[in-house]
């Protein structure tokens, strides 16, 4: 039992180490989507899209077909800041570069 503990918490290392909600926010790129961002970049790299650094500050993870549900879930948890953020109101919170 604790194997299978051992590989799901690396498989999530790595999958948040590339996630693309973790990406655009990171990113912080003025104009770039921040409702459902990782979402957003996910579904634009499946349908193809040319320039996600242009459009959202951040690559696409390399496997968005699977990414798609983590970053559908955090961006679902993150909503409420983000709604405050594309609001305009200031939470004062700070972090990453």
């Amino acid at each position: 039992m604790s194997r299978a503990w051992s590989l799901l918490a690396v498989a999530f290392a790595l999958l948040a180490s590339g996630c693309a909600s973790v990406r655009t926010l990171d990113a912080a790129q003025p104009g770039a989507p921040i409702i459902y961002s990782g979402t957003r970049l996910d579904w634009y790299s499946l349908q193809g899209g040319c320039c996600p650094m242009d459009r959202f500050g951040a690559e696409a993870p390399r496997y968005a077909g699977l990414d798609l549900p983590a970053s559908a879930l955090l961006d679902t948890l993150l909503l409420p800041f983000a709604l405050a953020a594309e609001l305009g109101f200031g939470l004062g919170v700070q972090g990453g570069r």
